[in-house]
């Protein structure tokens, strides 16, 4: 799946479990919130002060 900047912190967790180190390691420590399952990955990034771009490149890149 391709995540973008719209994609929902629940639906990311929900479809690629392991993707959640990136958000951690990004410094989304609030992730396991239920308020934060609501928030697209770029309200996320705003509210922390992240990089919404890189942060999806993250998300998109090949392991």
């Amino acid at each position: 799946m391709k995540f973008d900047k719209d994609t929902r912190i629940g639906d990311l967790l929900e479809q690629a479990p392991e993707k959640a180190e990136i958000l951690l390691n990004a410094g989304m420590h609030c992730i396991g919130c239920p308020a934060s399952q609501m928030e697209t990955i770029e309200e996320a990034c705003e509210v922390h002060g992240i990089d919404v771009e890189e942060v999806v490149e993250k998300l998109n890149a090949e392991e």
